[in-house]
């Protein structure tokens, strides 16, 4: 039986004080001052319900919510001391300014060598070869070795200087062995290994060669003229040797002395007509900071071509023009000149005589 003031069947079930949990479901919420002041909606006091007649109840401003102005402060200050800390590693007194690039011109010479009588020929590049000094000589890429001992410098490292090394010999390669470019075709191949510097002179030289010694073509690469001439055989005959030294903290340099051997014919010549060899001395002198390293190019400080036999009349600034087998040239040129021979290829004269020696003995 219910107690006073319950209703006569009991409390309800689900209301405050009915069933046997319903307390200790609501037990654990406390209505405290803090949480009525937050309430949305409040009532009105029965004086201000009487005077306004207003709703029961009224709805009260939310609260404001972001940032206090302690933290406000706080973020304000962290930014202008990133800031600060920004600024002044950008105009700090302690950088070192960048050191500006200098690139020379290449400086090229292009000697040809006038034969003494007619230019040996036959029909067999084989035996061409045989008898000529260049018998022993290795095919193509395999002439071009890297040296055996390359170690680091003081301020740089063997893979460094491998590279360098390495660049010289793709330079060779594609500048003295690309059939496309000794056929005069594309020049690309070369033009990609050429620091960025010098390709106002590349570019000049290939479009509008001279004999200035600075803008001829063949300074940069060999070729020759298609009208003229062709291979006889894609196995050019090589022999030389690269030369790497540290010449400050920021540059290496590489030396190439290198002397290649084709065997050329008529151009449009049938097959079976007597062909006949055609030797290119090549001394260059390469440049790297660690920017060519990086990028796999290489700057050309010097190139000294020696090339016969070549008639001294003939203008080598775009192509050179060989002559073939059973051809002469006047005989206008100082004593014999052996391009074979090792040692520093410094001929004076803007023409030389080519050895006898140097020709096969067929």
């Amino acid at each position: 039986m219910g107690g006073p003031g319950d209703p006569p069947e009991g409390t309800p079930e689900g209301t405050p004080g009915g069933g046997s949990g319903s307390e200790d479901e609501y037990r654990s919420v406390v209505f405290d001052e803090s949480f009525v002041k937050a309430a949305r909606l409040q009532e009105f006091s029965a004086q201000e319900r009487i005077t306004d007649h207003a709703p029961a109840v009224r709805r009260t401003p939310a609260l404001r919510r972001g940032l206090t102005r302690q933290a406000v402060i706080l973020v304000v200050l962290i930014m202008i001391a990133f800031g600060t800390a920004i600024y002044m590693g950008v105009r700090s007194p302690y950088r070192t300014a960048p050191v500006a690039r200098h690139t020379d011109p290449l400086r090229m010479t292009v000697i040809p060598l006038a034969p003494a009588g007619k230019v040996p020929g036959s029909a067999s590049v084989a035996e061409l070869y045989a008898h000529s000094p260049a018998a022993n000589f290795h095919v193509a890429a395999g002439g071009i070795e890297l040296p055996t001992s390359t170690r680091r410098t003081a301020h740089f490292s063997d893979s460094q200087v491998v590279t360098a090394l390495t660049t010289a010999k793709d330079y060779l390669v594609d500048s003295s062995l690309d059939p496309d470019v000794l056929t005069g075709g594309s020049v690309r191949p070369v033009r990609t290994l050429v620091d960025p510097q010098q390709l106002g002179q590349f570019d000049q030289s290939i479009d509008k060669p001279a004999a200035d010694g600075r803008h001829a073509a063949t300074g940069w690469l060999i070729r020759f003229d298609p009208a003229q001439a062709e291979l006889a055989d894609p196995h050019i005959r090589v022999q030389g040797a690269l030369h790497v030294a540290e010449t400050d903290a920021d540059t290496l340099e590489v030396t190439s002395d290198h002397t290649f051997v084709y065997a050329l014919r008529p151009a449009g010549s049938v097959a079976g007509a007597k062909a006949s060899l055609f030797t290119v001395r090549r001394e260059l002198h390469f440049r790297f900071d660690r920017d060519d390293l990086r990028n796999h190019q290489a700057e050309l400080l010097v190139s000294y071509v020696q090339a016969g036999p070549l008639a001294c009349a003939a203008d080598s600034a775009e192509h050179l023009h060989p002559l073939l087998a059973g051809q002469t040239a006047k005989k206008d040129g100082p004593a014999g000149t052996d391009p074979y021979a090792t040692g520093s290829a410094t001929a004076s004269a803007l023409c030389g005589a080519l050895a006898p020696s140097a020709q096969p003995s067929v």
